[in-house]
């Protein structure tokens, strides 16, 4: 059975020289195609929200984005703010530097902190899985859980050299959340189609992709 794999992409667009006309050009996109999502920085929200009225497609926004070095007060201030802007879900950055210190604690503070301004709404958190170690990944993902958020996501595609989503810690991911309800959402240097459907057949639920048109139709 083919999968209708415009209902697994966050259509997305970040990178800081993006003008408005490129935001509206994905936006165009997204309707056309009908994805399941746009992924956008925070400032763009309002737009978005009126934009996509009259459709299904959830508007995404991320915090912290893309170290996850703020500090917890901010992480929740710009929750609020997303949610107040017309925000559907939310991807924060995991506090990276918490994993790597062993402050477990601090990292779930945060994450428990934006999944309440989420106000119910869905919380992917990226644990940037190109900076941490097969055991940190594992720590990452049990944290996420426990901190009450929907997903875990790969990686915010920002880190240098990096590889971003693998086939390989997508299915440790899934392994590790599976028992908790959680799902996957692979993103980090996905473009084509074989690559999409490598990610969903290993347990992403979602894709996280700036190609999701060379995707859908190649």
């Amino acid at each position: 059975m083919l999968l209708a794999l415009e209902k697994y992409i966050d259509h997305t667009i970040l990178k800081p020289d993006a003008n408005i006309e490129d935001i509206k050009s994905t936006l165009d996109q997204a309707k056309k195609y009908n994805f399941i999502a746009v992924c956008i920085n925070l400032a763009y929200v309002k737009l978005a929200k009126d934009y996509l009225k009259n459709t299904n497609i959830n508007i995404v926004t991320v915090i912290d984005f893309p170290l996850g070095a703020g500090s917890q007060e901010i992480k929740g201030l710009e929750a609020e703010q997303a949610i107040n802007d017309g925000a559907d879900e939310i991807d924060l950055v995991i506090d990276i530097g918490a994993i790597k210190s062993k402050n477990y604690a601090k990292a779930q503070k945060d994450i428990e902190l934006v999944v309440s301004k989420a106000q119910g709404r869905i919380v992917k958190v990226i644990i940037e899985t190109d900076l941490l170690t097969k055991e940190e990944i594992i720590e990452s993902c049990k944290i996420v859980a426990n901190a009450g958020a929907d997903f875990v996501k790969t990686s915010t595609g920002f880190v240098k050299n990096g590889v971003g989503a693998t086939v390989e810690n997508v299915k440790l991911m899934k392994e590790t959340v599976k028992s908790f309800g959680l799902t996957v959402k692979a993103s980090g240097g996905i473009k084509t189609k074989d690559q999409a459907l490598a990610m969903i057949e290993a347990g992403a639920d979602r894709i996280g992709t700036s190609s999701g048109v060379d995707i859908i139709n190649s």
